[in-house]
């Protein structure tokens, strides 16, 4: 929050598919001094047009390739006429390496969202409307665009998260790494402290903290029999927005597990709709 956040030089490179409805590319852009990787889907037809950043799930990079997060996503949504720029993060597949992201929780990653936002709205591009950008985050992305909320309000015009972490990042910690005998847990807390020990900065770098700070409308998508990431994470955090009067919705889906089945497309019907009311 206390940075000045920086997104530039957005470049196209190969056309990586072509379909009737959209050209797919490799993209790159630079975040305070880091090129960052990803793809971009570029509808057919006369733009600008609105543009969505795509914030992908935990996979690991030493198997992730670029635009591997949220397949499914890409393609609908540029087939709807957006512009989808999906961001690799730092430390994936051609993006440069920052070797302190894992020990400062991943904050990398926000930033490397906030910058593709703003790589977009200085690239100059004819098929970008830079008035109409929109998040979307699933599952450990979901907690990215928390970050990005609560970092750079008035960034976006709307965000949808899909089985978001939770908002609090020490209950990520336990749930996710510690359980797995992750050694990075112990470098984590060499640097900042156990909860126990250091609660002030465990609750200076958990979103929620910070929701009085939001300006834009939020719907979270969570579904009920999820065993990733609970339900009540989505609960607790979307009660902290209503308490500060924020624009929320959580939206459930009965017998829904993380990685949506069979209800994706009524998920995605919900996304589109809130897309049209905000972006459109």
């Amino acid at each position: 929050m206390a940075r000045e956040h920086r997104g530039t030089d957005l470049r196209l490179g190969s056309v990586l598919a072509r379909t009737a409805a959209y050209t797919r590319y490799a993209v790159t852009y630079e975040v305070n001094g880091l090129t960052v990787s990803g793809i971009m889907n570029v509808p057919e037809g006369e733009g600008p047009f609105p543009a969505l950043v795509l914030a992908h799930g935990y996979i690991d990079p030493t198997v992730y390739t670029t635009g591997g997060g949220m397949p499914r996503e890409q393609d609908l949504l540029a087939r709807e006429g957006y512009v989808v720029l999906h961001t690799d993060y730092r430390n994936h597949a051609g993006s440069d390496d920052d070797p302190d992201n894992d020990v400062n929780l991943r904050l990398g990653s926000t930033e490397d969202v906030i910058g593709a936002v703003l790589a977009l709205r200085s690239s100059g591009r004819p098929e970008i409307d830079v008035d109409r950008i929109g998040l979307l985050g699933r599952s450990m992305g979901g907690g990215v665009v928390y970050n990005t909320m609560v970092v750079a309000p008035g960034l976006v015009d709307a965000a949808v998260v899909f089985a978001p972490v939770s908002s609090r990042p020490a209950e990520n910690l336990d749930r996710f790494q510690r359980r797995e005998g992750d050694p990075i847990v112990a470098e984590i807390e060499a640097a900042h402290g156990t909860p126990e020990e250091n609660p002030e900065f465990w609750e200076q770098v958990s979103p929620v903290t910070y929701v009085d700070r939001v300006t834009e409308p939020l719907v979270i998508l969570h579904g009920t029999a999820d065993d990733t990431c609970p339900l009540a994470w989505s609960r607790e955090t979307a009660a902290a927005f209503e308490k500060a009067g924020k624009d929320v919705e959580l939206v459930t889906y009965d017998g829904e597990g993380h990685t949506f089945g069979p209800r994706w497309p009524d998920s995605m019907r919900t996304t589109l709709a809130f897309f049209e009311r905000h972006l459109g």
